[in-house]
């Protein structure tokens, strides 16, 4: 006769804690428990399936072992199908409420999703928002991984596992120091780029998409630096390092030292980036997930993507 387990959802929950990261004390934190429950609550779940689920590396914390990342990935779903049975009585009563963790691309994360947030919460008072950056490769992996609900990203290489609803087309553009001899002309060709020193902007996928520009059209670009966040490029670019290609326009025209930044448009047709909305495939979406993305699909449709400009 198989030996019923005495496992608990507390158990399960310490186990996935630690598996996310790497430690006790770091799970510990995060769920505001002592470190001793959460280690007492491993050794019971040891003894309990007769599996070793953590070897303890030398300088490097914890990690699971091959059994244990199996029971890792089913004691993750198994909380996860626990929560949607408060999605499911959320939908019931027709109340929008509990969390919601939205990633949103580095690039766009400070100009829209505090907004989005905001409105969000505004209209959903019993609503929670968390949000978490990141660029497109880590936001598809912690889509996979459960860490986030939604991601607010571009249309970049987005794997069939996954929806992407594309809400709004935005073309690159070149972004130029008010001195740049390219400056004056109210439209730039990308032939006249070539030979001008590019500041580019080195996310993945993102850096593959710009410099594609080029080559759709049998040019090379003169790359002469690579910065990973767009603040250094607009920086680098308004103090004449070079120009910069992007296809998000602040309602600003300044760079964070200060400066003066030129938005110019590129003449002929190129392909856009087109920002959306990334979530798992799933046959279904639980009630916050929804009225989260109604919203920001009405609040686009309504007056754009908020903190850019469309002149």
């Amino acid at each position: 006769m198989t030996k019923a387990r005495r496992l608990t959802l507390r158990q399960l929950e310490y186990m996935v804690a630690v598996g996310d990261a790497n430690s006790v004390l770091a799970a510990a934190e995060r769920l505001n428990v002592s470190s001793s429950s959460i280690s007492a609550a491993i050794s019971h779940l040891e003894a309990e399936l007769g599996v070793q689920l953590f070897v303890r590396q030398h300088a490097r914390g914890l990690h699971l072992t091959a059994g244990g990342q199996r029971i890792f990935k089913e004691a993750k779903h198994i909380l996860q199908s626990v929560a949607s049975l408060g999605d499911v009585a959320n939908d019931i009563v027709e109340g929008v409420r509990g969390r919601i963790t939205v990633g949103c691309l580095v690039t766009l994360a400070p100009i829209v999703s505090a907004a989005l947030r905001r409105s969000f919460v505004d209209q959903h008072p019993d609503a929670e928002v968390v949000m978490r950056e990141g660029d497109q490769t880590e936001l598809l992996d912690m889509l996979a991984r459960a860490e986030i609900d939604i991601a607010i990203t571009y249309d970049l290489e987005i794997p069939g596992e996954y929806e992407f609803d594309g809400l709004i087309s935005l073309p690159p553009q070149v972004i130029l120091a008010p001195g740049h001899p390219l400056a004056n002309g109210a439209e730039i060709d990308l032939a006249d780029l070539c030979e001008e020193p590019m500041v580019l902007l080195d996310l993945p996928l993102s850096s593959d998409y710009f410099l594609s520009l080029f080559h759709n059209q049998g040019l090379r670009a003169h790359v002469a630096e690579r910065v990973a966040n767009l603040s250094s490029l607009r920086s680098l670019v308004a103090n004449g390092f070079g120009y910069g290609l992007i296809n998000v326009r602040t309602k600003t025209d300044l760079a964070p030292d200060g400066e003066t930044l030129v938005f110019r448009g590129l003449k002929g047709e190129h392909r856009p980036m087109v920002c959306g909305l990334a979530t798992v495939r799933s046959d279904y979406k639980s009630r916050i997930i929804t009225a989260f993305a109604e919203h920001v699909r009405d609040r686009v449709a309504s007056s754009g993507l908020p903190g850019m400009s469309w002149r």
